[in-house]
């Protein structure tokens, strides 16, 4: 892939302290790979955020897909990539790291922006969706679909009232091959572009009043089930104290993004083209949004909802070839075959090539692990039964590096998680040592 072999000769090998200056301490923010820094170019003073990852395939097909996308006006800019070997005070070794180098956006994310500027209009909350939609539209003209649309990557390039939004971290980005499946039990059901928009039109909604559109009363670290209940019913409500002053045209691209039905959903174009973001009118209402923002509390409990959603719209079913019984060449079928136990003709079975069953266990106990960390029985011991399927998926997948490094990272003592777990992050981590593993388990 030509995109992929000038990214590869793009990456510098030589040392980013030869050419800019790390303030280790200053952080921008924290993804799920971990904080952004700030770094100064030695030869012009300019400052610009650092994003640091393990140099992993993963990680350099996020910067591929972040180039592929970075022309655009409306998305963070790459500077330059180094591979670096870096050591953190915590390693007893340097490991081998990417280190990005991005344009600075010093106008912070979209919430703290709200929050600030104590007179944000619904014209600007128009003007902030054209900007987003614009980005995205960028993304899925490539074919790629962003999938972590969420405030926290929507930026500011400065603090001035005209700053251009940009849409930042292509972490969770992926080239979408028609083949992208969700679990059924949210709205994401869908390709995942359209996703996208879903989320567009969530952000939409708590910019206009300041809550989520799927607001639950009894919210917890999972969706509670009277909130999943909402999403996939899509209901929702514009309740007359926060929307009395609100456009109905902004009503009506709320609705149409939050369709359940992605055939129903506005599509990009739709959104471009829609009379809210191409209104003349003043639009100058000022928002209830900004007042609600400023409690700290409460945006975080909107990203933590919202995160929610975007994190179980990205745990996939992965694809598994089923084969007809007569067709499958498996150890213990020929085995059983001898003994005289024929099995039904109509079964399927999954395909086990060259005796492979421990792999496909090894996946199922992974599997296991993101099923409990997402939808915890109730009435059972969560943390007793989260340890009891770690352990499982710990004895089938000892020689997984990533796997490894990520329990060290989660305090893991080969019993159990000595300290609280941040249960979403662990099940995004264990989805990617899935989709290693099977990617492995394919090449050999």
């Amino acid at each position: 892939m030509s995109e992929e072999s000038d990214m590869e000769k793009a990456i510098k090998e030589t040392s980013i302290l030869e050419e800019y200056s790390i303030n280790w301490t200053q952080k921008l923010g924290a993804g799920i790979s971990g904080p952004v820094r700030v770094c100064v170019k030695k030869s012009t003073q300019e400052r610009f955020a650092l994003k640091i990852l393990l140099d992993r395939p993963k990680a350099r097909n996020e910067v591929r897909l972040h180039m592929m996308c970075a022309t655009h006006p409306n998305i963070v800019q790459i500077i330059e990539v180094f591979a670096n070997s870096v050591q953190f005070p915590h390693e007893s070794s340097p490991r081998a790291r990417l280190l990005i180098v991005m344009e600075m956006m010093e106008g912070g994310e979209l919430f703290h922006r709200i929050s600030q500027h104590r007179h944000f209009t619904e014209k600007q909350a128009s003007q902030v969706t054209k900007q987003a939609t614009l980005a995205l539209r960028h993304c899925h003209l490539l074919n790629i679909a962003h999938r972590d649309l969420k405030p926290e990557n929507l930026l500011f390039k400065d603090n001035s009232l005209d700053a251009p939004v940009k849409l930042c971290d292509f972490g969770f980005a992926k080239i979408d091959q028609g083949d992208l499946m969700t679990p059924q039990f949210t709205p994401y059901y869908v390709a995942p572009q359209s996703c996208d928009l879903w989320s567009l039109g969530v952000i939409i909604y708590v910019m206009l009043c300041g809550y989520p559109p799927f607001y639950s009363k009894h919210h917890s670290r999972t969706i509670p089930k009277d909130m999943r209940r909402k999403i996939m019913t899509g209901s929702f409500e514009f309740p007359e104290e926060e929307w009395s002053q609100i456009s109905e045209m902004a009503k009506d691209v709320v609705r149409k993004l939050l369709k359940v039905k992605p055939e129903e959903r506005l599509t990009i174009e739709g959104v471009l083209d829609h009379p809210w973001l191409n209104s003349t009118e003043a639009l100058d209402n000022v928002l209830p949004s900004a007042q609600l923002m400023m409690d700290k509390a409460v945006v975080a409990g909107i990203q933590q909802a919202h995160a929610e959603q975007l994190a179980n719209m990205r745990i996939q079913d992965l694809k598994v070839s089923l084969k007809p019984l007569h067709s499958v060449n498996n150890p213990i079928l020929r085995k059983r075959k001898l003994l005289g136990t024929k099995p039904k003709d109509s079964v399927y079975i999954h395909d086990h090539e060259n005796g492979a069953e421990d792999s496909n266990v090894a996946l199922e106990k992974l599997r296991d692990v993101i099923a409990q960390c997402i939808l915890p029985q109730a009435g059972e011991n969560e943390d007793e039964k989260l340890n009891e399927v770690m352990q499982e998926a710990w004895k089938y997948n000892r020689e997984c590096k990533l796997l490894r490094d990520t329990l060290q990272s989660f305090s893991w003592n080969g019993r159990g998680f000595t300290d609280k777990v941040d249960r979403l992050k662990l099940a995004e981590i264990v989805k990617q040592v899935i989709e290693e593993q099977t990617t492995s388990h394919e090449s050999q």
